[in-house]
Protein backbone atom coordinates (compact mmCIF):
# COMPACT_ATOMS: atom_id res chain seq x y z
CA UNK A 1 0.00 0.00 0.00
CA UNK A 2 1.26 3.28 -0.81
CA UNK A 3 0.32 6.39 1.42
CA UNK A 4 0.77 9.37 -0.45
CA UNK A 5 0.89 12.79 1.25
CA UNK A 6 0.30 16.35 -0.21
CA UNK A 7 3.23 18.64 -1.41
CA UNK A 8 2.69 22.43 0.52
CA UNK A 9 5.43 24.98 0.30
CA UNK A 10 8.20 22.41 -0.34
CA UNK A 11 7.27 20.27 2.40
CA UNK A 12 5.27 16.96 2.38
CA UNK A 13 2.13 16.69 4.52
CA UNK A 14 -0.78 15.08 5.49
CA UNK A 15 -4.38 16.95 4.78
CA UNK A 16 -5.51 18.84 7.73
CA UNK A 17 -8.08 16.44 9.10
CA UNK A 18 -6.43 14.07 8.37
CA UNK A 19 -8.95 12.90 5.55
CA UNK A 20 -8.15 9.72 3.01
CA UNK A 21 -8.80 8.19 0.05
CA UNK A 22 -8.25 4.97 -1.88
CA UNK A 23 -6.88 4.79 -5.29
CA UNK A 24 -7.54 1.68 -7.29
CA UNK A 25 -5.42 -0.72 -10.12
CA UNK A 26 -8.24 -0.59 -12.73
CA UNK A 27 -6.28 -3.86 -14.63
CA UNK A 28 -7.18 -6.04 -11.25
CA UNK A 29 -9.78 -4.05 -9.10
CA UNK A 30 -7.90 -3.94 -5.62
CA UNK A 31 -6.95 -0.92 -3.73
CA UNK A 32 -2.92 -0.19 -4.53
CA UNK A 33 -2.35 3.48 -2.95
CA UNK A 34 -4.23 5.96 -1.04
CA UNK A 35 -4.01 10.04 -1.18
CA UNK A 36 -4.78 12.72 1.29
CA UNK A 37 -8.18 14.83 0.59
CA UNK A 38 -7.34 18.08 0.51
CA UNK A 39 -9.49 20.36 2.84
CA UNK A 40 -10.34 24.21 2.23
CA UNK A 41 -7.81 24.77 4.70
CA UNK A 42 -4.90 23.08 2.45
CA UNK A 43 -6.22 24.55 0.11
CA UNK A 44 -5.83 27.90 1.23
CA UNK A 45 -2.62 26.67 2.89
CA UNK A 46 -1.25 26.21 -1.19
CA UNK A 47 -2.69 29.01 -2.46
CA UNK A 48 -1.29 31.28 0.23
CA UNK A 49 2.35 29.20 -0.07
CA UNK A 50 2.42 30.27 -3.81
CA UNK A 51 1.47 34.03 -2.99
CA UNK A 52 4.10 34.20 -0.46
CA UNK A 53 6.48 32.76 -3.46
CA UNK A 54 5.18 35.12 -6.32
CA UNK A 55 6.49 38.64 -4.26
CA UNK A 56 8.52 37.49 -1.66
CA UNK A 57 11.95 35.45 -1.14
CA UNK A 58 14.07 33.79 -4.34
CA UNK A 59 11.98 33.34 -7.00
CA UNK A 60 10.70 36.97 -8.27
CA UNK A 61 14.26 37.83 -7.95
CA UNK A 62 15.48 35.55 -10.49
CA UNK A 63 16.04 36.34 -13.56
CA UNK A 64 14.25 34.79 -17.18
CA UNK A 65 17.19 32.40 -17.75
CA UNK A 66 17.72 30.96 -14.20
CA UNK A 67 14.58 30.17 -13.74
CA UNK A 68 15.25 28.23 -17.32
CA UNK A 69 17.97 26.48 -15.44
CA UNK A 70 15.65 25.24 -12.74
CA UNK A 71 13.21 24.01 -15.75
CA UNK A 72 15.95 22.00 -17.39
CA UNK A 73 16.61 20.62 -14.04
CA UNK A 74 13.33 19.67 -13.48
CA UNK A 75 13.57 18.13 -17.35
CA UNK A 76 16.62 15.56 -16.69
CA UNK A 77 14.93 14.66 -13.49
CA UNK A 78 11.69 13.54 -15.34
CA UNK A 79 14.11 11.84 -18.01
CA UNK A 80 15.65 10.04 -15.05
CA UNK A 81 12.48 8.88 -13.15
CA UNK A 82 10.59 8.42 -16.76
CA UNK A 83 10.27 4.63 -15.95
CA UNK A 84 9.15 4.69 -12.57
CA UNK A 85 6.73 7.07 -13.33
CA UNK A 86 5.64 5.90 -16.06
CA UNK A 87 4.94 2.45 -14.33
CA UNK A 88 2.86 4.32 -11.65
CA UNK A 89 0.49 5.98 -14.25
CA UNK A 90 0.27 2.60 -15.61
CA UNK A 91 -1.11 0.96 -12.77
CA UNK A 92 -3.29 3.89 -10.95
CA UNK A 93 -4.87 4.55 -14.77
CA UNK A 94 -4.84 1.05 -16.81
CA UNK A 95 -3.01 3.26 -19.86
CA UNK A 96 -0.53 0.78 -21.29
CA UNK A 97 3.06 1.10 -19.65
CA UNK A 98 4.60 1.06 -23.12
CA UNK A 99 2.72 4.34 -23.78
CA UNK A 100 3.26 5.79 -20.31
CA UNK A 101 6.88 5.35 -20.26
CA UNK A 102 7.44 6.58 -23.60
CA UNK A 103 4.77 9.76 -22.77
CA UNK A 104 6.95 10.49 -18.90
CA UNK A 105 10.28 10.47 -21.34
CA UNK A 106 8.73 12.35 -23.46
CA UNK A 107 7.46 15.46 -21.21
CA UNK A 108 11.11 16.12 -20.65
CA UNK A 109 11.19 18.14 -23.94
CA UNK A 110 8.23 19.94 -23.13
CA UNK A 111 9.98 20.86 -19.98
CA UNK A 112 13.24 21.45 -21.81
CA UNK A 113 11.14 23.53 -24.37
CA UNK A 114 9.87 25.63 -21.75
CA UNK A 115 13.60 26.39 -20.11
CA UNK A 116 14.36 27.22 -23.59
CA UNK A 117 11.50 29.83 -23.96
CA UNK A 118 12.06 31.46 -20.52
CA UNK A 119 14.61 34.15 -21.44
CA UNK A 120 12.89 34.54 -25.09
CA UNK A 121 9.33 35.74 -23.72
CA UNK A 122 9.47 39.35 -24.96
CA UNK A 123 7.45 42.62 -25.18
CA UNK A 124 7.32 45.53 -27.72
CA UNK A 125 8.73 49.02 -28.65
CA UNK A 126 5.56 51.13 -29.93
CA UNK A 127 6.10 53.87 -32.57
CA UNK A 128 3.30 55.97 -30.62
CA UNK A 129 1.10 58.66 -31.99
CA UNK A 130 2.93 61.47 -29.95
CA UNK A 131 6.12 63.21 -29.61
CA UNK A 132 8.29 62.94 -26.96
CA UNK A 133 7.28 59.83 -25.37
CA UNK A 134 8.97 56.12 -26.02
CA UNK A 135 5.89 53.12 -25.29
CA UNK A 136 7.14 50.07 -24.80
CA UNK A 137 5.07 46.74 -23.42
CA UNK A 138 6.67 43.83 -21.30
CA UNK A 139 4.82 40.45 -20.74
CA UNK A 140 4.41 39.85 -16.83
CA UNK A 141 3.47 36.82 -14.93
CA UNK A 142 -0.44 36.73 -14.19
CA UNK A 143 0.34 35.53 -10.71
CA UNK A 144 -0.75 32.17 -8.42
CA UNK A 145 -1.86 29.60 -11.43
CA UNK A 146 -4.07 27.06 -9.90
CA UNK A 147 -3.30 24.27 -12.91
CA UNK A 148 -6.46 21.21 -12.84
CA UNK A 149 -5.31 18.32 -14.39
CA UNK A 150 -7.19 14.84 -15.21
CA UNK A 151 -6.13 11.10 -14.81
CA UNK A 152 -5.85 10.30 -18.37
CA UNK A 153 -2.71 11.70 -19.76
CA UNK A 154 -1.24 13.25 -16.20
CA UNK A 155 2.56 13.82 -17.12
CA UNK A 156 1.77 15.43 -20.70
CA UNK A 157 -1.50 17.56 -19.15
CA UNK A 158 0.95 19.02 -16.34
CA UNK A 159 3.95 19.80 -18.39
CA UNK A 160 1.82 21.73 -20.75
CA UNK A 161 0.53 24.11 -18.04
CA UNK A 162 2.90 24.44 -15.27
CA UNK A 163 6.16 24.64 -17.85
CA UNK A 164 4.86 27.45 -19.87
CA UNK A 165 3.81 28.63 -16.37
CA UNK A 166 6.93 28.73 -14.50
CA UNK A 167 8.40 29.67 -17.82
CA UNK A 168 6.86 33.24 -17.27
CA UNK A 169 7.60 33.52 -13.24
CA UNK A 170 3.96 32.37 -12.32
CA UNK A 171 3.69 30.17 -9.13
CA UNK A 172 1.40 27.00 -9.61
CA UNK A 173 -0.89 25.33 -7.52
CA UNK A 174 -1.39 21.70 -9.35
CA UNK A 175 -4.63 19.59 -8.15
CA UNK A 176 -4.63 15.87 -9.22
CA UNK A 177 -7.79 13.80 -10.49
CA UNK A 178 -9.26 12.12 -7.05
CA UNK A 179 -9.03 9.21 -9.67
CA UNK A 180 -5.58 7.95 -10.18
CA UNK A 181 -3.67 10.69 -8.74
CA UNK A 182 -0.53 8.81 -8.22
CA UNK A 183 1.77 9.49 -11.00
CA UNK A 184 0.93 13.40 -9.75
CA UNK A 185 1.97 12.76 -6.39
CA UNK A 186 5.41 10.58 -7.46
CA UNK A 187 6.02 13.58 -9.51
CA UNK A 188 6.10 16.10 -6.45
CA UNK A 189 8.64 13.94 -5.31
CA UNK A 190 11.05 14.69 -8.75
CA UNK A 191 10.07 18.40 -8.19
CA UNK A 192 11.03 18.20 -4.60
CA UNK A 193 14.77 17.51 -6.17
CA UNK A 194 14.88 20.38 -8.57
CA UNK A 195 15.68 23.05 -5.86
CA UNK A 196 12.90 25.44 -6.75
CA UNK A 197 12.16 27.94 -3.92
CA UNK A 198 9.51 27.13 -1.35
CA UNK A 199 6.00 27.54 -2.58
CA UNK A 200 6.75 28.06 -6.14
CA UNK A 201 4.69 24.10 -6.95
CA UNK A 202 2.41 22.90 -4.77
CA UNK A 203 0.22 19.82 -5.28
CA UNK A 204 -3.00 18.90 -3.66
CA UNK A 205 -5.18 16.10 -4.04
CA UNK A 206 -8.89 15.95 -3.18
CA UNK A 207 -12.68 15.52 -4.62
CA UNK A 208 -14.17 18.54 -6.61
CA UNK A 209 -16.08 19.83 -3.00
CA UNK A 210 -14.55 21.28 -1.10
CA UNK A 211 -10.52 21.00 -3.12
CA UNK A 212 -11.40 21.79 -6.31
CA UNK A 213 -14.24 24.46 -5.49
CA UNK A 214 -11.98 26.16 -2.84
CA UNK A 215 -8.89 26.24 -5.53
CA UNK A 216 -10.62 27.63 -8.38
CA UNK A 217 -12.58 30.66 -6.32
CA UNK A 218 -9.68 31.21 -4.20
CA UNK A 219 -9.03 35.28 -4.13
CA UNK A 220 -5.59 35.00 -4.61
CA UNK A 221 -5.86 32.93 -7.45
CA UNK A 222 -4.58 34.74 -10.65
CA UNK A 223 -5.53 32.21 -13.42
CA UNK A 224 -7.15 28.95 -13.97
CA UNK A 225 -5.79 26.25 -15.87
CA UNK A 226 -8.40 23.34 -15.96
CA UNK A 227 -8.12 19.95 -18.43
CA UNK A 228 -11.72 18.18 -18.06
CA UNK A 229 -15.06 17.33 -18.55
CA UNK A 230 -17.92 20.09 -20.07
CA UNK A 231 -19.98 19.67 -16.72
CA UNK A 232 -17.23 20.24 -14.39
CA UNK A 233 -15.94 23.04 -17.05
CA UNK A 234 -19.20 24.81 -16.01
CA UNK A 235 -18.57 24.35 -11.86
CA UNK A 236 -15.08 25.68 -12.81
CA UNK A 237 -16.00 29.14 -14.83
CA UNK A 238 -19.04 29.77 -12.43
CA UNK A 239 -16.46 29.46 -9.07
CA UNK A 240 -13.75 31.79 -11.07
CA UNK A 241 -16.96 34.47 -10.85
CA UNK A 242 -15.89 35.12 -7.10
CA UNK A 243 -11.96 35.73 -7.86
CA UNK A 244 -12.14 37.10 -11.98
CA UNK A 245 -9.38 34.51 -12.41
CA UNK A 246 -9.32 33.81 -16.56
CA UNK A 247 -9.34 30.53 -17.66
CA UNK A 248 -7.75 27.97 -20.02
CA UNK A 249 -10.26 25.14 -20.72
CA UNK A 250 -8.77 22.30 -22.62
CA UNK A 251 -12.30 20.04 -22.83
CA UNK A 252 -13.52 17.30 -24.34
CA UNK A 253 -14.12 16.01 -28.19
CA UNK A 254 -15.99 14.14 -30.85
CA UNK A 255 -13.43 14.28 -33.50
CA UNK A 256 -13.80 13.20 -37.10
CA UNK A 257 -11.25 11.01 -38.87
CA UNK A 258 -12.49 12.07 -43.06
CA UNK A 259 -11.13 9.04 -45.00
CA UNK A 260 -11.72 9.80 -48.64
CA UNK A 261 -11.60 7.18 -51.87
CA UNK A 262 -8.33 8.09 -52.87
CA UNK A 263 -6.43 7.82 -49.67
CA UNK A 264 -3.82 5.77 -48.84
CA UNK A 265 -6.32 3.00 -47.30
CA UNK A 266 -3.07 1.22 -44.76
CA UNK A 267 -2.81 4.81 -43.30
CA UNK A 268 -6.38 5.45 -43.25
CA UNK A 269 -6.93 2.29 -41.40
CA UNK A 270 -4.15 3.00 -39.13
CA UNK A 271 -5.20 6.50 -38.11
CA UNK A 272 -8.71 5.23 -37.47
CA UNK A 273 -6.85 2.21 -34.96
CA UNK A 274 -4.71 4.58 -33.33
CA UNK A 275 -7.18 7.82 -32.76
CA UNK A 276 -9.87 4.95 -31.43
CA UNK A 277 -8.49 2.22 -29.57
CA UNK A 278 -4.77 3.91 -28.55
CA UNK A 279 -4.84 4.67 -24.79
CA UNK A 280 -7.92 2.36 -24.86
CA UNK A 281 -9.92 5.57 -26.48
CA UNK A 282 -9.31 7.39 -23.29
CA UNK A 283 -8.04 10.43 -25.36
CA UNK A 284 -9.52 13.76 -25.59
CA UNK A 285 -8.52 13.71 -29.24
CA UNK A 286 -10.36 10.46 -29.88
CA UNK A 287 -11.34 10.08 -33.58
CA UNK A 288 -14.56 8.31 -32.52
CA UNK A 289 -16.35 9.18 -35.51
CA UNK A 290 -14.87 7.73 -38.55
CA UNK A 291 -16.63 9.61 -41.76
CA UNK A 292 -15.67 6.84 -44.77
CA UNK A 293 -16.09 7.93 -48.36
CA UNK A 294 -18.81 5.08 -50.14
CA UNK A 295 -16.22 3.82 -52.92
CA UNK A 296 -13.94 2.25 -49.83
CA UNK A 297 -16.45 2.43 -46.71
CA UNK A 298 -16.93 -1.90 -47.03
CA UNK A 299 -13.62 -2.60 -47.41
CA UNK A 300 -12.56 -0.41 -44.63
CA UNK A 301 -15.15 -1.20 -42.19
CA UNK A 302 -13.85 -4.79 -42.86
CA UNK A 303 -10.01 -4.28 -42.52
CA UNK A 304 -11.19 -1.81 -39.21
CA UNK A 305 -13.32 -5.23 -37.67
CA UNK A 306 -10.17 -7.47 -38.68
CA UNK A 307 -7.80 -5.03 -36.47
CA UNK A 308 -10.32 -4.48 -33.93
CA UNK A 309 -10.62 -8.23 -33.13
CA UNK A 310 -6.39 -8.79 -33.01
CA UNK A 311 -6.13 -6.33 -30.70
CA UNK A 312 -4.30 -8.15 -27.65
CA UNK A 313 -6.13 -6.91 -24.45
CA UNK A 314 -4.47 -7.88 -20.76
CA UNK A 315 -2.30 -6.71 -18.04
CA UNK A 316 -1.15 -3.13 -18.98
CA UNK A 317 2.16 -3.64 -17.53
CA UNK A 318 3.11 -6.72 -20.17
CA UNK A 319 5.05 -5.97 -22.50
CA UNK A 320 3.00 -7.39 -25.19
CA UNK A 321 -0.20 -6.19 -24.24
CA UNK A 322 -1.43 -3.74 -26.63
CA UNK A 323 -5.06 -2.44 -25.22
CA UNK A 324 -5.45 -2.58 -21.13
CA UNK A 325 -8.40 -1.68 -19.37
CA UNK A 326 -10.66 1.49 -18.61
CA UNK A 327 -9.79 3.79 -15.55
CA UNK A 328 -12.83 3.74 -14.22
CA UNK A 329 -16.14 1.17 -13.54
CA UNK A 330 -18.00 4.35 -14.09
CA UNK A 331 -16.44 4.29 -17.35
CA UNK A 332 -17.33 1.41 -18.31
CA UNK A 333 -20.89 1.22 -17.33
CA UNK A 334 -21.41 4.20 -19.24
CA UNK A 335 -19.93 2.71 -21.98
CA UNK A 336 -22.22 -0.30 -21.98
CA UNK A 337 -25.39 1.27 -21.49
CA UNK A 338 -24.65 4.48 -25.18
CA UNK A 339 -23.68 1.45 -27.07
CA UNK A 340 -26.70 -0.78 -26.18
CA UNK A 341 -28.92 2.35 -26.57
CA UNK A 342 -27.17 3.22 -29.96
CA UNK A 343 -28.14 -0.08 -30.97
CA UNK A 344 -31.59 0.50 -30.20
CA UNK A 345 -31.07 3.35 -32.15
CA UNK A 346 -30.40 1.48 -35.23
CA UNK A 347 -26.58 1.20 -34.93
CA UNK A 348 -24.84 -1.83 -36.55
CA UNK A 349 -22.67 -3.65 -33.92
CA UNK A 350 -19.63 -4.97 -36.36
CA UNK A 351 -17.29 -6.29 -33.62
CA UNK A 352 -17.00 -5.83 -29.98
CA UNK A 353 -19.42 -3.93 -28.02
CA UNK A 354 -19.12 -6.48 -24.49
CA UNK A 355 -16.35 -7.12 -22.14
CA UNK A 356 -13.20 -10.16 -23.29
CA UNK A 357 -13.67 -13.55 -22.41
CA UNK A 358 -11.36 -14.34 -19.12
CA UNK A 359 -10.55 -10.83 -18.10
CA UNK A 360 -13.27 -10.71 -15.26
CA UNK A 361 -11.01 -8.94 -12.60
CA UNK A 362 -10.82 -5.06 -13.73
CA UNK A 363 -12.45 -2.57 -16.26
CA UNK A 364 -11.56 -3.91 -19.36
CA UNK A 365 -13.85 -3.65 -22.61
CA UNK A 366 -13.41 -5.16 -26.54
CA UNK A 367 -12.81 -2.65 -28.98
CA UNK A 368 -15.50 -1.81 -30.81
CA UNK A 369 -17.08 -0.92 -34.01
CA UNK A 370 -20.66 0.67 -34.80
CA UNK A 371 -22.16 1.16 -37.88
CA UNK A 372 -24.40 4.57 -38.05
CA UNK A 373 -26.06 5.59 -40.82
CA UNK A 374 -26.73 9.20 -39.52
CA UNK A 375 -25.67 11.07 -36.70
CA UNK A 376 -29.42 10.14 -34.96
CA UNK A 377 -27.38 7.60 -33.22
CA UNK A 378 -26.32 8.52 -29.17
CA UNK A 379 -22.63 7.13 -29.88
CA UNK A 380 -22.03 9.92 -32.71
CA UNK A 381 -23.03 12.87 -30.09
CA UNK A 382 -21.04 11.80 -26.86
CA UNK A 383 -17.80 11.70 -25.76
CA UNK A 384 -17.50 7.93 -24.35
CA UNK A 385 -13.65 8.17 -23.78
CA UNK A 386 -13.43 4.23 -24.72
CA UNK A 387 -12.42 1.68 -27.53
CA UNK A 388 -15.59 2.32 -29.28
CA UNK A 389 -15.21 3.71 -32.77
CA UNK A 390 -18.42 5.28 -34.72
CA UNK A 391 -18.38 4.79 -38.66
CA UNK A 392 -20.57 7.08 -41.10
CA UNK A 393 -20.64 7.09 -44.53
CA UNK A 394 -20.50 9.52 -46.80
CA UNK A 395 -20.56 10.16 -50.52
CA UNK A 396 -19.47 13.89 -51.41
CA UNK A 397 -16.18 16.01 -49.80
CA UNK A 398 -19.12 18.72 -48.82
CA UNK A 399 -21.57 16.13 -47.22
CA UNK A 400 -18.31 14.94 -45.02
CA UNK A 401 -17.81 18.40 -43.74
CA UNK A 402 -21.47 19.15 -42.44
CA UNK A 403 -21.03 15.90 -40.65
CA UNK A 404 -17.76 16.75 -39.21
CA UNK A 405 -18.88 19.80 -38.25
CA UNK A 406 -22.24 18.86 -37.10
CA UNK A 407 -21.37 18.71 -33.34
CA UNK A 408 -20.85 21.06 -30.18
CA UNK A 409 -17.36 20.06 -29.64
CA UNK A 410 -13.99 21.50 -32.00
CA UNK A 411 -10.66 19.82 -30.57
CA UNK A 412 -9.30 18.07 -33.45
CA UNK A 413 -9.91 16.14 -37.11
CA UNK A 414 -8.02 13.86 -39.29
CA UNK A 415 -7.90 13.76 -42.96
CA UNK A 416 -6.92 10.87 -45.29
CA UNK A 417 -6.50 11.91 -48.92
CA UNK A 418 -3.97 12.28 -51.48
CA UNK A 419 -5.43 15.60 -52.92
CA UNK A 420 -3.41 18.25 -51.77
CA UNK A 421 -6.23 21.03 -53.07
CA UNK A 422 -8.67 18.78 -50.40
CA UNK A 423 -6.53 18.73 -48.00
CA UNK A 424 -6.51 22.39 -47.74
CA UNK A 425 -10.34 23.22 -48.40
CA UNK A 426 -11.07 20.62 -45.80
CA UNK A 427 -8.51 21.74 -43.48
CA UNK A 428 -9.69 25.44 -43.79
CA UNK A 429 -13.78 24.58 -43.18
CA UNK A 430 -13.67 21.57 -40.73
CA UNK A 431 -13.87 23.82 -37.28
CA UNK A 432 -11.66 22.59 -34.94
CA UNK A 433 -8.53 23.45 -33.22
CA UNK A 434 -6.12 20.57 -34.71
CA UNK A 435 -6.09 19.24 -38.01
CA UNK A 436 -4.10 16.06 -38.83
CA UNK A 437 -3.64 15.30 -42.42
CA UNK A 438 -2.50 11.59 -43.08
CA UNK A 439 -1.41 11.38 -39.55
CA UNK A 440 -3.26 11.25 -35.97
CA UNK A 441 -2.62 12.05 -32.79
CA UNK A 442 1.25 13.66 -33.54
CA UNK A 443 2.09 16.09 -30.47
CA UNK A 444 4.88 17.96 -29.91
CA UNK A 445 5.90 21.22 -27.35
CA UNK A 446 5.88 23.11 -30.03
CA UNK A 447 3.14 23.27 -31.49
CA UNK A 448 -0.16 24.84 -29.92
CA UNK A 449 -3.34 22.75 -29.23
CA UNK A 450 -6.71 23.76 -27.95
CA UNK A 451 -10.57 23.77 -29.45
CA UNK A 452 -13.40 25.55 -30.32
CA UNK A 453 -17.17 25.39 -29.33
CA UNK A 454 -17.04 22.91 -25.72
CA UNK A 455 -14.28 21.40 -26.69
CA UNK A 456 -12.45 24.54 -25.14
CA UNK A 457 -11.11 27.74 -24.78
CA UNK A 458 -7.53 28.99 -24.82
CA UNK A 459 -4.24 27.18 -26.16
CA UNK A 460 -1.61 25.31 -24.62
CA UNK A 461 2.00 23.90 -25.46
CA UNK A 462 3.88 26.50 -28.04
CA UNK A 463 4.89 29.83 -28.24
CA UNK A 464 1.35 30.54 -27.53
CA UNK A 465 0.92 29.22 -24.11
CA UNK A 466 3.37 31.66 -22.55
CA UNK A 467 0.49 34.09 -23.79
CA UNK A 468 -1.72 32.15 -21.42
CA UNK A 469 0.10 32.78 -18.84
CA UNK A 470 1.16 36.27 -18.87
CA UNK A 471 0.03 39.64 -18.99
CA UNK A 472 0.78 42.85 -20.83
CA UNK A 473 1.97 45.98 -18.86
CA UNK A 474 2.48 49.27 -21.03
CA UNK A 475 5.36 51.87 -19.75
CA UNK A 476 5.11 55.42 -20.77
CA UNK A 477 8.45 57.63 -21.03
CA UNK A 478 8.63 61.31 -21.29
CA UNK A 479 12.04 61.61 -22.94
CA UNK A 480 10.92 65.64 -23.45
CA UNK A 481 13.75 68.37 -21.40
CA UNK A 482 11.00 69.87 -20.89
CA UNK A 483 8.19 69.33 -18.02
CA UNK A 484 4.96 67.28 -18.74
CA UNK A 485 2.05 70.54 -19.95
CA UNK A 486 0.01 72.58 -18.00
CA UNK A 487 -3.70 69.69 -18.15
CA UNK A 488 -5.71 72.34 -18.29
CA UNK A 489 -4.40 74.47 -20.59
CA UNK A 490 -5.43 73.08 -24.07
CA UNK A 491 -3.03 73.72 -26.71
Amino acid sequence: MNDYQLYIDSEFCESSDGGRFDTVNPATGEVWASAPAATEVDVDRAVRAARRALVEGEWPTLTATQRGRLLSRLADLVTDAAHHLGEVETTDSGKLAAETRAQSAYVADYYRYYAGLADKIQGDTLPIDKPNLHVFTTREPVGVVAAIVPWNAEMFLTATKIGPALAAGNTVVIKASEEAPAPLLEFARVVDQVGFPPGVVNLVTGFGEPCGRALTSHPMVDKVAFTGGVDTARHVVANTAHNLAPVTLELGGKSPILVFDDADFDGAVNGAVAGNFGASGQSCVAGSRVLVQSGVHDRFVDEVVRRAEAIRIGDPLADDTQMGPLATQAQLDRIEAVVAESIDQGATLHTGGCRPEGLDAGWYYRPTVLGCADQDVRSTRVELFGPVMSVLRFDTEDEAVAIANDTEFGLGAGIFTRDVSRVHRVAGAIRSGIVWVNTYRAISPIAPFGGFGNSGSGREAGVDAIHEFTTTKTVWINTSTEPMSNPFTIR
